[in-house]
């Protein structure tokens, strides 16, 4: 959600940096966007490892710091990509299934959708905890198959802005793999990755499918 439908103006970065702070643990910006896109706990794993030894307690606190510092700075002002919300309003009216998936908890997320006003428009979200692994596995793009019932694989369109969603996008095997240029990384870096198309935002999906 954040970089691809949700504005990051720096803000899921800032939450990482603050929860690792007050553990004593620093987070250089490269570092953080090197783990952008995965599940957060797994993320926060990632980031503290070169430290000091992971241990689940230890990342289990950070990550509920976290989520407090995300829910302050991020989620209760959020403000969708520009042309994210006609781009789902066009999905619908063509009744073409839109699921979101996300690396955030289940909480976090049903608060950034009730803050966007987006729960109508959507069949339903993924999150990183509904699956046995987060991206770049594929599994949330299969869950989210489950909720829009979709049987044909290469019916589906992924569309992200990481490094680890263009990954789990070809790990399943959709018909069309977007990337989109608003988020954490940059096109030189998705450039590297196997996917279908770039584009600038979601703005231009209702262009690309029709």
């Amino acid at each position: 959600m954040a970089g691809t439908t949700v504005q990051d103006r720096g803000e899921v970065e800032k939450a990482f940096s603050m929860a690792l702070a007050q553990f004593g643990i620093p987070a250089t910006t490269e570092a953080i966007n090197a783990v952008r896109g995965v599940a957060k706990q797994e993320a926060i794993a990632t980031l503290i490892k070169p430290y000091e030894s992971v241990n689940e307690s230890r990342v289990a606190l950070i990550f509920e710091m976290f989520k407090s510092n995300l829910m302050e700075v991020f989620v209760r002002e959020a403000q969708p990509i520009d042309g994210a919300y006609d781009t789902l309003c066009w999905l619908k009216k063509q009744g073409i299934h839109a699921v979101l998936n996300t690396g955030f908890d289940r909480h976090l997320s049903h608060q950034l959708l009730h803050t966007l006003g987006w729960m109508d428009l959507i069949d339903g979200v993924v999150c990183s905890e509904d699956v046995p692994l987060g991206r770049p596995a594929p599994y949330m793009i299969f869950r989210a198959m489950e909720l829009s019932q979709s049987l044909n694989m290469q019916e589906v369109m992924s569309v992200g802005d990481t490094v680890s969603d263009l990954q789990a996008a070809h790990n399943a095997g959709v018909g069309l793999s977007v990337g989109v240029l608003t988020g954490a990384h940059s096109k030189e870096k998705l450039l590297l990755q196997p996917h279908t198309i770039l584009l600038s935002s979601v703005a231009e999906i209702p262009a690309l499918l029709a």
